[in-house]
């Protein structure tokens, strides 16, 4: 069990258990893995009469998402609130405090969600297509103008790109930056989760019956084009399953009945902009998919298959 004093939230715990029903206490304390903006507690809670259910607790701990938290989980909030309304396996809010008013660090409480991430290359095909039918209902989520969620901002721009050290294809690389250097396209906008890739979905189920059983992570939902979800979620299947199976999503997503762009210098835009905010080595994500088991996630391989995967995308779309 982790304790309090090892991790230093005695207040993040009294807020917790403000919001019990009486004779609840923690009997158990589990820090999840998989993530790299926050940390992730799994609170094991048991009642009077013995029963029990599971709450998770992210908290913004390094000082750069200190900083954002307050815009960070106050969105997070609002979208678990209108998600409840929906057919979406999001969490069930329990509250928030964005600001640490009462807790130690900015938090917020939620329901466990059933299942586990899923990385490995095996079943990889078929839990694509998975994801694609997912992304096609978050896109049809219905919104007024008072839930919308805030505009899409890009993750980079051709002066904060960085060029892999070893690269020996520094013109492709300087292609790609040329194509993100246009205004971005025209574009109708739908509601994103901004952040969907195979991290932030859990599966539940064996290989031959698995199903989807949450999408977590709503800190970046945002108002904008369907074809970037797809390129997110498109730039990590590429990074983690390789290229073939990353250029493969947007089709799936559209035999699932999802709508894109049918200008190929449009999506190829959103594609680019996307990838880059990878490079040079895609580390960000590695360090918590290796933390998930997959130990042969290199730099040099991930920067070798995002090299590859720019290639596949301006063979195809320029």
């Amino acid at each position: 069990m982790i304790t309090s004093e090892d991790q230093g939230w005695a207040a993040t715990r009294a807020w917790v258990e403000r919001r019990f029903a009486a004779g609840e206490r923690i009997a158990d304390v589990t820090r999840l893995r998989g993530g790299w903006t926050s940390e992730m507690r799994r609170l094991d809670i048991v009642g009077a009469d013995g029963g029990g259910r599971a709450l998770v607790l992210r908290s913004f701990v390094t000082p750069f998402y200190r900083r954002h938290a307050d815009g960070l989980l106050t969105r997070e909030a609002a979208i678990l609130r209108l998600l409840a309304d929906t057919d979406i396996p999001a969490a069930t809010l329990v509250d928030a405090d964005p600001t640490a008013t009462a807790c130690d660090h900015p938090s917020l409480l939620m329901s466990l969600l059933p299942g586990t991430v899923r990385l490995d290359d095996h079943g990889a095909r078929h839990r694509a297509d998975l994801l694609a039918a997912q992304l096609v209902r978050i896109h049809r989520v219905d919104v007024t103008s008072r839930t919308r969620p805030r505009t899409w901002q890009p993750w980079t721009s051709p002066e904060r790109v960085r060029l892999p050290e070893q690269t020996t294809r520094p013109d492709l690389w300087r292609q790609a930056v040329d194509v993100i250097r246009q205004e971005p396209p025209a574009h109708r906008s739908c509601f994103l989760h901004r952040d969907y890739h195979p991290g932030n979905v859990l599966f539940d189920g064996s290989s031959d019956d698995v199903r989807i059983s949450g999408v977590v992570d709503w800190v970046e939902t945002s108002w904008g084009p369907a074809d970037l979800d797809v390129a997110h979620c498109s730039t990590a299947l590429a990074l983690l399953h390789g290229v073939p199976t990353g250029m493969s999503f947007a089709d799936r997503y559209l035999a699932a009945g999802g709508e894109l762009t049918d200008d190929n210098a449009a999506h190829l835009y959103w594609r680019l902009l996307d990838a880059l905010a990878f490079a040079p080595d895609a580390e960000k994500v590695a360090v918590p998919w290796r933390a998930l088991g997959r130990h042969d996630l290199t730099a040099a391989l991930l920067t070798s298959r995002l090299e590859q995967y720019l290639q596949a995308l301006l063979e195809r779309y320029a």
